[in-house]
């Protein structure tokens, strides 16, 4: 049977057009114009998912959200809003939101969002973890509030309160290990021991005691029983850093831990239960690796049920200003200097640099910036040259005012109906058809196209 669906939205015509659109892709869909109302149907029937706008008169959709909750722990909620913010996303996803979708979207971006979090919703069932942690999170180490980086936060609220392992990608210097701290925090191990292993740091034999410990005896020098990491991380969190990186002999191993969660000491024979919930992290393609045979296929698949991609710098630079201010602040804490801030020109040149090191990059030119600087404001002379060498051989941008010309997704669905009714000469039944929607629903957007102009 397909997923049952209820979309909530004061706007009757959009949440006609939603529902009609989520009919067709054949799940059972309800519609509430008011939160009271979603409510009444949520202790009369049960959903899958519901949809809800942010923003309602009588009760808003986070009210209709914690109504859920409390109804049906096991119904997901997606919040839409026209009023998108970094601050309402956030609080959202701490309430217990699945996901955030900000007006006006695509139909094609709202079927694959459910679609994704119903296959979510299986997946995570079949782990027995919730799909959703309400504590108080806190992203206080991870600055930015792009698009891409809302979809970061997203993602690790939503996995925060599982046990399901999660692998973190991205290239050095993109906050691989804060994420990963992030995680363990706002989830309910946060209190228990977390524990970091670079899996590049040390000699094969090495990591291998390190990981699982040892009996006295079992090796030269072995003078006494010794826990190893993942006995120590019991209840906790273990980080495994730069796996990409873990000899296969032990990946084999690693494989069992995560398959049977108990590990064995070297020189031991007994098992000891273990525990543990297990983040992983690399820079590099684990997906070519397992083709290549440098990497496990039955590893990597078991690490990748939540995987996490980090956005390099250079593709979302607009997270560069509130990236400079936090570690501008920082340095002039730690070094108690008085400089007052950073001109404009040493800043165009740091939000036009590609920073092919990433935040990691962008920090350390911040500090050492302050470190050797005399002057009470950042200027351009304080940047390294290497940073305007580049920036002089970068090609020209595309006008930016270009973008300001586009129109909005609502005004070129009124095109369209508008020239398909011309196309009809007037004709709403025929326009209907074509357009794929009920006549009663082109007829209210219609009426609405009409009313909100004469408000204007």
């Amino acid at each position: 049977m397909k997923s049952s669906i209820l979309v909530v939205d004061d706007d009757l015509v959009a949440a006609e057009l939603l529902a009609e659109v989520l009919t067709k892709e054949g799940y059972r869909v309800k519609i509430a114009t008011q939160g009271s109302e979603a409510v009444r149907l949520g202790e009369e029937t049960s959903f899958d998912l519901v949809i809800t706008d942010l923003k309602m008169p009588d009760f808003g959709g986070l009210d209709v959200l914690n109504a859920f909750k409390r109804m049906n722990p096991q119904t997901i909620t997606i919040v839409i809003t026209a009023f998108g913010s970094f601050e309402t996303a956030i609080e959202a996803i701490q309430n217990g939101a699945y996901d955030y979708i900000v007006k006006p979207f695509k139909m094609d971006e709202i079927k694959q969002k459910v679609a994704g979090c119903l296959e979510q919703k299986a997946l995570l069932s079949k782990n027995n973890s919730p799909l959703s942690y309400t504590g108080n999170f806190s992203f206080k180490t991870i600055i930015g509030s792009s698009p891409k980086m809302l979809e970061i936060y997203k993602t690790v609220a939503r996995v925060a309160g599982s046990d399901v392992p999660v692998l973190i990608m991205g290239e050095s210097g993109t906050g691989k290990e804060l994420i990963a701290k992030a995680i363990h925090d706002n989830s309910p191990r946060s209190k228990e021991p977390y524990i970091v292993i670079n899996c590049a740091a040390f000699p094969e034999n090495l990591l291998e005691s390190e990981l699982f410990g040892y009996m006295k005896g079992a090796f030269t020098n072995a003078l006494t029983d010794k826990k190893g990491l993942f006995e120590e991380a019991r209840g906790g969190t273990c980080f495994l850093d730069e796996i990409g990186d873990m000899p296969l002999n032990l990946q084999v191993k690693l494989l069992r831990v995560l398959q049977k969660s108990e590990i064995r000491r070297i020189g031991s024979n007994q098992s000891i239960p273990v525990d543990v919930r297990f983040l992983a992290a690399t820079n590099k393609d684990l997906g070519t690796m397992v083709k290549t045979k440098q990497f496990r296929e039955d590893l990597f698949y078991r690490l990748h049920v939540v995987t996490i991609n980090l956005p390099p710098l250079r593709e979302h630079p607009e997270d560069i200003h509130l990236l400079v201010d936090f570690f501008f602040q920082k340095a002039v804490n730690k070094t108690r200097k008085d400089i007052q801030g950073i001109s404009k020109e040493a800043m165009d040149i740091l939000a036009g640099y590609q920073w092919p090191g990433n935040i990691r990059q962008l920090e350390n030119v911040i500090e050492r910036a302050i470190a050797l600087t005399n002057n009470k404001v950042l200027l351009p002379s304080d940047i390294p040259s290497e940073l305007y060498e580049a920036k002089e051989t970068q090609p020209p941008q595309e006008d930016a005012d270009a973008a300001g010309s586009l129109r909005t997704l609502e005004e070129i669905k009124m095109g369209y109906i508008e020239q398909v009714l011309k196309h009809t000469n007037g004709n709403q039944n025929m326009a209907a058809d074509i357009l794929g929607i009920d006549r009663k629903t082109l007829y209210r957007i219609l009426k609405k196209t009409k009313k909100d102009g004469e408000e204007e």
